[in-house]
């Protein structure tokens, strides 16, 4: 499987468009965040497009600004973004609950990257067909496991169907991209959560969510 500039950037079209139209679609400031994942992951794969077009161009000033606006979103942004966005949409009980722990320890491990950020720099490089992030990885097995469970594991925690079956999808993606492009994962995973970050949009613009949330909150 190959990557390029015209994945990344067909990716953060098609985003955007079902973004916008998510945005459109959410009942609500509570809503907002969930339905505004697919939009900042088109941003995302537009900024990784941008990466890849400083490699043809030789563009060593503007790669390294898009080199470290691409890890904020993918070391610093979702783990904190997607409990609390999936925290927000849940009724009070102990789902909530577990999601405000993930909330925390996700808020944990993305005030830590973002020192790493800022300390040891990511340097970007293509090799092949793939983007390569390179960065210090102290405390890997731990920091991974927490960002996991902040990313993948709390949709799964939710009441509802969908946001459970995006989080099945991306651990199930976390996986695949780790097994086999492990050199390559941060680019990988992220383009792969952020196709999949399409069933949120089945979620917040389906006829029967209406009749869902009624069950869960009665």
């Amino acid at each position: 499987m190959c990557f390029s500039a015209t994945a990344s950037v067909a990716a953060g079209t098609l985003l955007l468009g079902a973004g916008i139209l998510t945005v459109r679609s959410a009942r609500g400031a509570r809503e907002l965040p969930l339905a505004a994942i697919p939009l900042l992951f088109s941003i995302q794969q537009l900024v990784e497009g941008v990466v890849w077009m400083t490699f043809r161009y030789e563009a060593p000033l503007l790669n390294a600004a898009m080199t470290l606006a691409y890890s904020f979103f993918s070391h610093v942004l979702w783990p904190v973004y997607v409990p609390v966005a999936v925290l927000l949409i849940e009724p009070p009980g102990w789902r909530r609950a577990t999601l405000w722990g993930l909330s925390v320890a996700g808020a944990a491990v993305a005030a830590y990257l973002m020192y790493t950020l800022m300390a040891f720099p990511v340097v970007s490089r293509a090799i092949g067909q793939h983007i390569e992030y390179v960065s210090p990885h102290f405390f890997a097995a731990a920091v991974m496991s927490v960002y996991l469970l902040s990313t993948a594991i709390s949709p799964m925690v939710s009441t509802h169907r969908w946001v459970k079956i995006f989080g099945v999808l991306a651990a199930a993606s976390f996986a695949a991209a780790y097994y086999f492009y492990a050199r390559w994962f941060i680019s990988v995973w992220c383009l792969f959560a952020a196709v999949l970050s399409l069933v949120l949009c089945a979620h917040l613009t389906s006829k029967t969510r209406r009749t869902e949330a009624s069950a869960v909150t009665s």
